[in-house]
């Protein structure tokens, strides 16, 4: 599969999504590890992709999403953005209110 079908494949299945380095449980960077913190605290289950285990991935959804860092969070087919905008929408509470409503449709 082309590496952008694949991307927007993952997108379009997965209604909270993070593109991050490593794992929830294993995050390999400080952004992606509070980032995941964040989510956890929501309380709702989330898919990720460890964006470590495919280079292609890695290079090919920067330009995708017109973002150039990690970790990326995708709601509902939306990118949100990256660890300051999760960590101040977790602030904010917005982003409990964000995932769940997600969830729930």
């Amino acid at each position: 599969m082309e590496i952008e079908a694949l991307i927007n494949k993952q997108i379009a299945d997965n209604t909270v999504l993070l593109f991050m380095k490593g794992t929830p449980q294993f995050p390999q960077c400080g952004f992606s590890a509070r980032t995941v913190e964040a989510m956890v605290q929501v309380g709702e289950p989330f898919a990720y992709v460890n964006i470590l285990e495919n280079p292609e991935i890695r290079a090919t959804l920067p330009k995708i999403a017109n973002w150039p860092t990690f970790p990326q969070l995708w709601v509902k087919g939306e990118l949100i953005g990256g660890c300051d905008i999760v960590m101040e929408m977790a602030q904010k509470g917005e982003l409990a209110s964000l995932i769940k409503e997600a969830v729930a449709k």
